[in-house]
């Protein structure tokens, strides 16, 4: 069985008390009541050292939110895939909506940031999606297919049970609007097509898709039903101890 994974994403928020006394909360959660997917907190780049000592012999993750096309250099204010995973970190998102859209990250050095990333020893949760313009266009399927391609596509199949990919309907985050689980399945389903056109049916069955679309703890558990859902990128709602887990919970 594939692996069902929820990953909280806490953005730029939080200063580093407050952040420790986050994950001290979730961390002491599931330590009592162990969950049935695997949990990540990825955190801001200042709060990983310290967030790592919390999690250490915990049933918790940790990740960051970004890292480096680079291994080192004079790249200043970047962060190396090396340097995360000295924190203790074990997973790297990359590709994000809020990367692709504030920073103009292309699919280019998103692929290079990807396989710097695993060559480290790092998990990747890659994302992908549409943004509203594009769903209304028809376009969605094109959209990903792309960023999915140019982003994953010259990864060795061995190196595909280290990836994660994450479906983000860009248009429903934030905006008001609201993507179905039907819509969420029927995504989820086509990406995982595409992996099997590429690397075959095996590793595509094997591959875990989050769906990172305003997902709360009042949709949780309809859209982690869907087949082809395996769990979640949580934005907002991983800000919250209680929200987090009823999330968590949900699988």
């Amino acid at each position: 069985m594939r692996k069902k994974i929820v990953a909280g994403n806490w953005k730029m928020n939080m200063e580093l008390a407050e952040g420790l006394k986050l994950a001290e909360s979730v961390d002491t959660y599931f330590r009592s009541k162990p969950s049935k997917a695997e949990v990540v907190l990825c955190t801001p780049y200042i709060h990983l050292a310290g967030v790592s000592q919390i999690l250490k012999d915990g049933k918790v993750c940790l990740g960051a939110q970004n890292c480096a096309s680079e291994p080192s250099g004079a790249f200043t204010g970047e962060i190396s895939p090396a340097m995360i995973l000295s924190t203790g970190a074990g997973y790297v998102i990359i590709g994000h909506s809020e990367r692709r859209s504030y920073y103009h990250e292309d699919n280019t050095i998103l692929n290079r940031k990807t396989r710097l990333a695993l060559s480290t020893g790092l998990k990747v949760i890659f994302c992908c999606g549409e943004v509203l313009g594009e769903r209304e266009s028809g376009k969605y399927f094109d959209v990903v297919k792309n960023q999915i391609e140019n982003g994953l596509f010259n990864i060795p199949a061995e190196e595909m049970n280290s990836v994660v990919v994450a479906y983000e309907p860009v248009w429903a985050i934030g905006t008001g609007l609201t993507a179905t689980p039907e819509q969420a399945q029927e995504m989820h389903q086509y990406i995982r097509g595409l992996f099997s056109e590429k690397y075959g049916k095996e590793i595509a069955d094997n591959l875990t898709i989050l769906y990172g679309g305003s997902c709360k703890p009042s949709n949780a558990a309809e859209i982690f039903s869907k087949p082809d859902v395996d769990g979640g990128l949580i934005g907002g709602a991983a800000l919250k101890k209680d929200d987090f887990t009823a999330i968590v919970e949900a699988i």
